[in-house]
């Protein structure tokens, strides 16, 4: 892992502090902040027995900076309020810590935050633990401790103890930064949402203006807070006073809304931070690739601002008695318990007008846009404990860091919906496919993966966004995927059966007491059975028995009620009664030919859905978000089969040679340290060798070629088998030199495995989104049948379940011979030495041959690549 050592991050009162590695000029800072310490700022030793000259604490900071040391500063704008160092214990993956806070920022997190970097930036060097000497009575070193969430013991009795911090990030460390990251995130937010005071700058005269429209949303909405506009050529716009600049504002505006031409915002973003205001939403485009982008972002780091935008669309919160309208959205927005984060200003648009005519309506909008600052992440972490929200929604085009991403979003769906509408731009681009996994894990693939496993609720419009919204909003999730349906038009019925078929769900088969008590209020021409034809003519009322009856049955976990109007009556007036206060199952109703795609039935009883497809979809959606809550959450351990520091010696020669495809004997080698089984395999350059080798194995050999450019050796025509004599050999030696010529490196010999199941496993790493496991069928037909699941590393035992079943042909896989266990170690071990080593861009286990007993790779190949991978757990902002 690489550590960004320019960061900056959110305290716990919500001002934003940079941290670095100190250099020689800070000399003076560190002996200010010493020398102001008390006992009760030292948190462990301070820099050993501190230097007290300034040209001597120079030299040893100067003297440290090499990797047996470290020493990271933070500082609010310029002032440095605490020190974090280390030094390695002999060589050792051991380092002794010393940490020191400025008292005047006690409370805020200073001390967490720097250790958090600093064991960053340990880890990156391979250390695996820090030590330090502490005072027994230090109850505030205990608390800082405790709140790290790392793993700590003490040693030793009496008045100083040693502590030692393992630095391996559990899943309870993990846990403990992202409560850590909410509190002050959440502080930091509130600029956005609840600003005492608003300032526009660019609020025209002229209706067409972007700033004029802002300013009188933000009055429409009723904000409370006092508002001023910036323009240098009016006295007043809309009623509000206006002034030349925010330099000559009469008081400092907490938010700061800028439309102003791109030209002129890199200015106007650094006079904010002069004023000392705390966030800008940026709505101006143009500032993307530009210099007045980066000095913006130069702007809003060096002043410690948070920053939405540029390219936005604004930011809006409907809080009772706080609500603020800082965008430019045409129409008003209903209050409701839907959180949305779009990059897109027209999905935000298109959103918040859906929700309003439904009646659901939003708690927050934020328009990220080119996202320099505030991004997805951020809001996650925001409606986790935002009680007003009770769905999230996202539309992202891009991520910064998926993998926190993956935890944020996974955290909140343990309490709250999360839903993303998928989109194909702006995901990694992919190399040229040079594996059968590469070929298989595509943007889309990775993307898909990253969202089923975090729980949330992926959909590929922003219509089916709009669906199952209104679902979650006014109906309990499935307990399992057994539908019933019950309608007064049979045709209409069957197509509502088939649809949720198709979409993976169950018809409920309902039980002989059901079928005896809707057949004494049903006509004798009904059908009583699933799906259930009530007969057009029913009245409302027997139609709504039969609703009732029909949620009764304990074979039913969903119900379908579908309706059309008859000359004689509307069978939905006898269903809303039943469904009002009393519904515990999931219950839709569709109604074929009503104007509205999705519409509230009654007083939002339920939803209805103008065609049975959609119902069923959403249904489905439900029941998948169901099964994910109900999954056990494992914590991900690295397999003690894999011998880390042997394989890790082993990449980083093979690095050192240069990255690329390793060769075959090395690639046989990195398997055996990962505990991966093998079919044994000799690498030999030489006929006479190939000769040896299986006259060696005594029997059937397979004999495979090492060529310049040969990817795939079966489609290439580089594999014989079943070679049984030095003929035979000699014979597919020639072959190849023939076919490859100067290309030719070498052969692999290989004897022939028990026949069985083909399959294919590998991985696929990329430098955002780290590894994608991919798992499917195998062999040389396996591009053709192209059954293939993915899901990012590392995989706890229900990840690996889950990709063990998530074929096609699962059923017949494990109803066949392959032995299971064995082919789930095998994906675990993969899962973990891609972990390990994130230089592994591509493996390749094609195929892997599994047969009763156990299971074989018959070919592998890897490829390295030399890369910095970031923590992506560490708290830190985006500039």
């Amino acid at each position: 892992m690489t550590v960004d050592v320019g960061a900056r991050a959110v305290l716990a009162d919500g001002q934003v502090a940079r941290l670095r590695l100190l250099h020689p000029e800070d000399a003076a800072a560190v002996l200010a902040l010493h020398e102001e310490l008390s006992a009760r700022d030292r948190y462990f030793r301070f820099f050993g027995p501190a230097p007290k000259r300034l040209d001597d604490l120079a030299a040893k900071i100067a003297a440290d900076a090499g990797p047996q040391h470290a020493a990271l500063g933070a500082f609010l704008e310029e002032k440095l309020i605490g020190v974090a160092n280390y030094y390695v214990l002999r060589n050792s993956g051991v380092a002794e810590v010393a940490v020191a806070v400025d008292g005047t920022v006690h409370a805020h997190g200073v001390a967490t935050l720097l250790l958090e970097h600093l064991a960053a930036v340990g880890r990156s060097r391979g250390l695996t633990r820090f030590v330090a000497e502490v005072l027994a009575e230090n109850a505030r070193m205990i608390q800082v401790l405790t709140d790290l969430g790392m793993p700590y013991e003490f040693r030793g009795i009496g008045a100083e103890r040693e502590v030692s911090l393992s630095l391996r990030p559990t899943e309870q460390y993990l846990d403990a930064v992202v409560r850590r990251d909410l509190v002050a995130d959440s502080a930091s937010l509130r600029h956005f949402f609840r600003p005492a005071s608003v300032a526009v700058v660019g609020a025209g005269r002229g209706a067409g203006s972007v700033g004029r429209a802002v300013l009188a949303n933000i009055l429409r909405s009723g904000f409370p807070g006092s508002v001023s506009a910036v323009n240098p050529h009016a006295t007043e716009i809309l009623g509000v006073p206006c002034h030349p600049s925010v330099a000559e504002l009469p008081e400092t505006p907490e938010l700061v809304v800028i439309a102003a031409p791109a030209a002129a915002c890199e200015s106007i973003v650094e006079q904010c931070g002069e004023r000392g205001v705390a966030a800008v939403v940026l709505l101006s485009a143009g500032l993307t690739g530009e210099r007045a982008g980066e000095r913006v972002v130069a702007a809003v780091r060096r002043h410690g601002m948070r920053l939405v935008g540029p390219n936005c669309l604004g930011v809006l919160s409907t809080e009772p008695g706080h609500p603020l309208d800082a965008t430019f959205l045409r129409d008003p927005v209903a209050a409701g318990p839907v959180g949305v984060v779009t990059q897109s200003g027209g999905v935000g648009i298109a959103l918040a007008g859906a929700l309003t005519r439904l009646g659901i309506g939003v708690s927050d909008l934020v328009s990220t846009g080119d996202k320099y600052d505030v991004s997805g992440n951020d809001l996650l972490l925001r409606w986790r404990s935002d009680e007003r929200t009770e769905m999230a929604v996202l539309y992202l085009e891009s991520f910064g860091n998926p993998r926190k991403f993956s935890r944020l979003a996974a955290a909140l769906a343990r309490e709250k919906p999360v839903l993303a509408v998928r989109n194909g731009s702006g995901l990694v681009a992919q190399d040229a496919a040079a594996s059968h996994t590469a070929a298989a894990a595509t943007p889309a693939v990775t993307r898909d993966a990253l969202y089923e496993q975090a729980g949330v609720i992926a959909v590929d419009s922003v219509t089916e966004l709009t669906d199952v919204i209104a679902a979650l909003a006014w109906q309990p999730l499935p307990a399992g995927g057994s539908v019933a349906i019950v309608s007064n038009a049979g045709g209409a019925g069957v197509l509502a059966a088939d649809a949720c078929e198709r979409a993976g769900l169950s018809i409920a088969e309902l039980t002989a007491g059901t079928a005896r008590r809707l057949a004494s209020v049903l006509p004798a021409q009904a059908r009583i059975r699933n799906p259930v034809d009530t007969t057009a003519a029913v009245p409302a009322a027997a139609f709504g028995e039969s609703v009732r009856l029909v949620l009764g049955d304990e074979n039913v976990d969903a119900l379908l009620v579908v309706t059309v109007p008859t000359a004689v009556g509307d069978p939905l007036d006898g269903v809303a009664p039943v469904l009002t206060g009393t519904a515990t199952k999931t219950v839709l109703a569709v109604r074929p030919g009503q104007p509205a795609r999705v519409r509230p039935l009654g007083e939002a009883v339920t939803a209805s859905y103008d065609d049975p497809v959609a119902a069923a979809i959403v249904l489905r959606r439900l029941l998948s978000y169901r099964n994910w809550l109900d999954r056990p959450r494992e914590e991900v351990r690295l397999s003690p089969a894999i011998d880390a520091p042997a394989v890790t010696s082993l990449v980083q020669a093979a690095l050192a040679r240069g990255a690329g495809w390793l060769p075959p004997g090395d690639c046989a080698e990195l398997l055996r340290l990962a505990g991966i089984p093998l079919v044994t395999t000799r690498y030999v350059t030489t006929e006479q060798a190939v000769v040896a080798e299986l006259a060696a194995v005594g029997g059937p050999v397979a004999i495979k070629a090492d060529a310049a450019g040969l990817l795939h050796k079966s489609a290439g025509g580089g594999v014989f088998t079943g070679v049984l004599d030095a003929d035979g050999a000699r014979e597919a030696v020639r072959t190849f030199q023939r076919r490859f010529g100067d290309d030719l490196r070498g052969f692999v010999v290989q004897p022939m495995a028990p026949p069985g199941r083909e399959l294919l496993v590998g991985v696929r790493s990329d430098e955002v989104f780290g590894p994608l496991v991919v798992f499917g069928v195998g062999g040389v037909d396996t591009d053709l049948i192209d059954d293939r699941c993915a899901r990012l590393a590392p995989l706890d035992g229900a990840g690996t379940e889950l990709l063990m079943d998530g074929l096609r042909s699962s059923k017949a896989l494990w109803a066949g011979h392959a032995d299971r266990a064995s082919v789930r170690e095998v994906l675990s071990r993969v899962s973990g030495l891609a972990e390990l080593v994130p230089e592994i861009a591509e493996l390749d286990l094609n195929p892997v041959r599994a047969f009763p007993g156990g299971c074989l790779a018959l070919d592998v190949r890897v490829r390295l690549e030399r890369r910095k991978t970031p923590d992506p757990f560490l708290r830190q902002l985006r500039v």
